[in-house]
């Protein structure tokens, strides 16, 4: 993940992809906010500002996208029938990603072949019927409850 190669370093994307994929995949891989193209001076050196004091600054369609993809009840967002048929293995493999671990750090953390790490991967994407990282991890995520175990956790 982006955060783990440059410890200290906070990343903020500002990019004209507004792909809800690309947009899950940047902030689950370290980013702290996503502004999309174009943006005035001025809001750029303030979203900078709000990184710096904390904050996660997002375009306001961005940030819909990601409050929606949170409000799907449990029982719509695809894959969830899914999780129960994963194994053991791809059970930690999901989890590992859904820490930002790349394809080979995962194969270095199970003492497998990044091949056999990314078999697991793409059957996991066919169990939970997704077509990438962020959709995976989203329906992860949203499976995790809190700790008085009645509410998804976000």
């Amino acid at each position: 993940a982006m955060a783990e190669r440059a410890a200290g370093m906070q990343v903020m994307m500002l990019t004209v992809h507004d792909n809800t994929d690309v947009i899950f995949d940047a902030l689950s891989a370290g980013a702290c906010g996503y502004l999309l193209k174009p943006v005035r001076a001025a809001a750029l050196v303030e979203a900078v500002r709000d990184v710096v004091a904390g904050g996660a600054p997002m375009t306001s369609n961005i940030a819909r996208r990601v409050v929606q993809a949170f409000k799907k009840p449990a029982g719509d967002v695809p894959g969830n029938a899914g999780l129960a048929e994963l194994t053991a293995r791809e059970r930690e493999i999901l989890g590992l990603l859904a820490q930002g671990y790349q394809y080979k750090e995962i194969a270095d953390q199970t003492a497998t072949s990044y091949h056999t790490v990314h078999a697991h991967i793409r059957r996991i994407y066919e169990k939970l019927q997704v077509r990438s990282r962020a959709q995976a991890v989203s329906v992860y995520v949203g499976r995790k409850t809190g700790p008085s175990g009645d509410r998804p956790v976000a």
